[in-house]
């Protein structure tokens, strides 16, 4: 009987390991082994904020699992009302939430929520979920009613101000838009749109969000002041060579010279410890994980399948660009963090929650029709 129940537990283990895809979970393993040198390195109590940031990748790779598990018709129903529900929480942020510069989370006692980072999920799952509904390419009307599903998160999350993660959460529904056939005049029409309405936006911006706006245009403005962070992250940069100063070797980390350097600019550390070699090599296997990404997505059968991975992969890409743009003083600072390094919670399982979503829209390709 045992040994009739062991067999049991191993062929169910299997069945589950079948839906995983082999390639680009052992890239996102490396990035997260990444990830905890990092934060080893640069944590101020070094075990702890391996633990936790550990503790998050088990709990992230769980949820993997159950969504590469979960069949896209599945998902398609779940759909609306996992979008529902993570806008619900917005509102709750407002009541209850907690932050140094800004309301993003919801101590729960074991756990900080951000709901915010739920809805670079949900959204374009909404988004794909109509899209799958309607005539493709896109009309009028059906690019109005993605503009308001996308439109009500963007504007709680930037009320907030996590001006950072809103950009994320627009994107990832253009991007549904975009591998859904939108046309390129319609597209070069909103670019219009927005790089129009930029002026206006910057009224609306908070102090401190200006201030990170003119100090990328001028760091030495304030070299003690909103311009360190960008300074002091080139200097981390510049100073690891070609080859790095040798893991744990950081100064600017281990003498506090760079805020932040767990989260916004776990990069720039990794960069000063690994020098440009680690930092190509990390690249590559980013690169590795997009278009791995976008290979499953493009081979998935159904439009609501194609849509969300692409969406999502395209998204990851994204995280990199800005991050890594901002730690190299090419963009404001916005807070985002280089996804599965920085140390984060909901960031890290909604992240690897979303590669779920990707490896099941590929391995139930067998089960599913247009």
């Amino acid at each position: 009987m045992i040994g009739r129940a062991i067999n049991t537990v191993s062929r169910n283990f299997k069945r589950v390991l079948s839906r995983v895809d082999a390639p680009l979970m052992l890239a996102l393993i490396a990035i997260m082994l990444v990830s905890l040198l990092v934060q080893f390195s640069a944590g101020d109590n070094a075990w702890r904020a391996v633990i936790a940031q550990g503790a998050r990748f088990v709990l992230g790779s769980a949820a993997l699992l159950l969504l590469a598990n979960t069949s896209p018709a599945t998902l398609r129903g779940w759909t609306p009302w996992v979008y529902g529900f993570t806008l619900s929480l917005m509102p709750l942020v407002f009541l209850f939430g907690s932050g140094r510069s800004a309301n993003l989370w919801l101590d729960l006692g074991f756990f900080y929520l951000q709901p915010g980072e739920l809805l670079k999920l949900s959204v374009p799952m909404m988004v794909a979920w109509y899209l799958n509904t309607q005539t493709l390419p896109p009309s009028w009307k059906t690019l109005s009613v993605c503009a308001l599903i996308v439109g009500v998160p963007f504007v709680l999350i930037a009320k907030q101000p996590d001006f950072g993660t809103g950009v994320l959460v627009v994107a990832s529904g253009a991007f549904a838009l975009f591998l859904a056939g939108m046309q390129w005049r319609r597209i070069l029409l909103f670019a219009a749109l927005a790089a129009s309405a930029i002026p206006i936006g910057y009224q609306f911006l908070m102090p401190y969000q200006k201030d990170r706006i003119n100090v990328f245009l001028n760091p030495e403005s304030a070299p003690q002041g909103a311009g360190w962070n960008i300074i002091q992250s080139k200097i981390a940069i510049g100073s690891g060579g070609f080859w790095g100063k040798g893991w744990g070797q950081s100064s600017q980390a281990n003498l506090d010279f760079l805020p932040e350097h767990t989260t916004d600019f776990a990069f720039s550390v990794f960069s000063e410890e690994w020098g440009w070699f680690g930092v190509l090599t990390v690249l590559l296997i980013y690169l590795f994980i997009i278009l791995r990404s976008l290979w499953l997505a493009m081979n998935a059968k159904d439009t609501y399948s194609r849509l969300l991975a692409g969406a999502l992969a395209l998204t990851f890409f994204i995280y990199i660009i800005v991050n890594g743009g901002m730690v190299a003083g090419f963009l404001p600072v916005v807070g985002v963090p280089m996804p599965l390094i920085s140390y984060g919670g909901t960031s890290a399982v909604s992240l690897l929650a979303g590669f779920g979503l990707i490896m099941s829209a590929y391995s139930h390709r067998k089960y599913q029709g247009d």
